[in-house]
């Protein structure tokens, strides 16, 4: 008997046929892994680990004397020095992170609240308006804040809120406004619209679907953009900078850099300049690992819709 010969139109049996899934790949081939990404992963890591024994470093270096840090730069401290904390916070480090606080977190809301009507209303396309006011705020991204700062000041000058927390406030909300609108738009566009369409058929009117729908589907969203505009508040220096000239209303990233510049005057205290910059970059390394994982979703939810 000849042996069956298979049917030239019958495809392998390895090869998915239409609907149906791809076959799963074996365990050894899932363990196989390109040089090329293997070394791109090493390289993450090895970052990670340098950027994580630097931040030890730094703190280590807050609890040290000036003199230990330069004639043992690597070693532990040997006693812990708390008052490095003690001469930072009466160097202006503590009214400086009240006004930071004030500042970044009311501006960073502020904006939040005031972008998500606008980027929802940019995300429905509602008029022939709504692309050309989507494009306007894209614009806006690339406008470089070096750029903004002569206009701004003039401005602020003419209804006199140059060195005042308020006029600081103003810029951060101004400036914050085209990124905010444009990641809001993005996340509001991935919301399903049939959840609007059944809540006006209930008869609820377009506000109240914003307020009671779709605000609370785009929680993620919201708290993704407020934690990045806080973030970028708290390290703005260039604004803070030429607006801000009396010692009451500096910022952290003001007073340290006053701080480093008494020192080259009085006797260079690194020991009390790093703990500002631990008071500085603590805040917001607290917070980021806290809600990482829900940044990163806000992100990614958003993104390319």
């Amino acid at each position: 008997m000849t042996p069956a010969t298979a049917d030239p139109a019958t495809p392998p049996a390895h090869v998915p046929q239409p609907g149906q899934a791809a076959p799963r790949r074996s365990r050894a081939e899932r363990a196989r892994v390109s040089p090329v990404r293997t070394v791109g992963i090493g390289l993450i890591w090895l970052f990670v680990a340098l950027s994580l024994g630097l931040l030890v470093w730094m703190l280590l270096t807050s609890l040290r004397d000036s003199r230990a840090i330069f004639a043992e730069p690597w070693s532990l401290p040997d006693p812990f020095k708390l008052s490095n904390y003690t001469t930072a916070f009466d160097s202006g480090f503590g009214r400086a992170a009240f006004n930071s606080v004030l500042v970044s977190g009311s501006a960073a809301l502020v904006s939040v609240v005031l972008a998500a009507p606008a980027a929802y209303a940019l995300s429905r396309r509602l008029n022939r308006l709504a692309g050309p006011l989507t494009m306007l705020f894209v614009l806006g991204l690339g406008v470089p804040g070096q750029v903004l700062l002569i206009p701004v000041f003039f401005m602020l000058t003419e209804v006199d809120l140059v060195d005042s927390l308020p006029g600081l406030f103003l810029v951060y909300v101004g400036i914050a406004m085209p990124f905010t609108v444009f990641l809001l738009t993005g996340f509001f566009r991935g919301l399903p619209g049939e959840l609007e369409e059944a809540a006006a058929l209930d008869g609820a009117s377009p506000a109240r679907t914003f307020w009671q729908i779709v605000l609370p589907l785009a929680r993620s969203g919201l708290i993704t953009a407020f934690i990045l505009q806080l973030i970028n508040n708290w390290n703005e220096t260039l604004f803070a900078l030429s607006l801000m000239q009396s010692n009451d209303n500096f910022t952290l990233p003001l007073v340290l850099a006053r701080f480093i510049g008494e020192q080259q005057y009085k006797g260079a205290d690194w020991g009390g300049m790093f703990a500002g910059l631990c008071l500085i970059v603590a805040p917001m390394l607290i917070m980021y690992g806290w809600l990482s994982r829900r940044i990163i979703t806000g992100m990614t939810l958003g993104i390319g819709k």
